[in-house]
């Protein structure tokens, strides 16, 4: 087993060809800071550039996947230069997890919320605890979803559910979620992590070729332009930032 500390983030490596990336700020219930978004980025990189990593696992711990944005952390950016290198780096990330070439299975427990949620649905398979919740926050917060679900997320659940999911910012349960398309499979809390470690192996023991083309030619044909959908995201997100509306709902959440 080989292991990697980022700061914020695990990476534990095991003989099966899993690598499990864990979000480490159980304290905050792995809210998002700038340094656990680099340190995600970072650790999805290493993980796809390892050849002996086959599948990758994601998840959050102590009691919480990930609570979206760090309300505590939150500092209004200085200028457009700086809240558009935040948001680069939002989308870095998913670009990580969604265009890596390796299979990704989350482990989602306890609360998904907004990027936190945005991650969950950046996984090719999502296995929710039972227990688990999530919701979009970003339009009451004045602010715009990432990770390139203006376009994942119509493909799972199609545009009316996706409308209200993130203009209404409605809460859901896990067995909503797997109802509705987002959550693949749900499974008592107490099992979610050894399921996706389950799925992770199965995935690992397949041929890598086959795998990898599956990822990469599914993406680009069954979900619509990821990158168009990044690019307008960062746009509409950067003028989110530069509000000063924005701060005060933050705070105010």
């Amino acid at each position: 087993m080989s292991a990697l500390d980022y700061g914020t983030v695990l990476s534990t490596a095991t003989d099966d060809g899993v690598r499990t990336i864990s979000l480490n700020r159980p304290e905050r219930l792995n809210a998002m800071n700038r340094q656990l978004v680099d340190d995600v980025a970072r650790a999805f990189d290493d993980a796809n550039a390892d050849p002996d990593t086959r599948a990758i696992v994601l998840r959050g711990e102590g009691r919480a996947f990930c609570a979206g944005d760090d309300r505590r952390a939150h500092v209004h950016p200085a200028s457009e230069a700086e809240a558009r290198d935040l948001v680069d780096a939002i989308q870095r990330a998913t670009r990580a997890i969604v265009l890596g070439p390796k299979p990704v299975v989350g482990a989602i427990h306890g609360w998904a919320v907004g990027g936190g949620f945005e991650w969950a649905i950046n996984c090719d398979f999502s296995v929710w605890a039972r227990g688990a919740r999530a919701f979009f926050p970003e339009v009451s917060l004045n602010l715009f979803v990432t990770g390139a679900v203006t376009t994942l997320l119509p493909t799972l659940v199609g545009l009316a559910r996706a409308r209200e999911m993130l203009f209404l910012g409605r809460r859901y349960d896990a067995t909503e979620l797997a109802e509705i398309g987002v959550a693949w499979r749900v499974v008592d809390d107490d099992r979610v992590r050894d399921e996706a470690h389950a799925t992770a192996a199965e995935l690992a023991a397949l041929p890598t070729l086959s795998v990898r083309a599956m990822k990469r030619v599914l993406n680009r044909c069954a979900v619509g332009d990821l990158e168009r959908a990044l690019a307008a995201e960062t746009e509409a997100t950067v003028a989110g930032f530069m509000d000063p509306e924005t701060t005060r709902r933050l705070q105010d959440f």
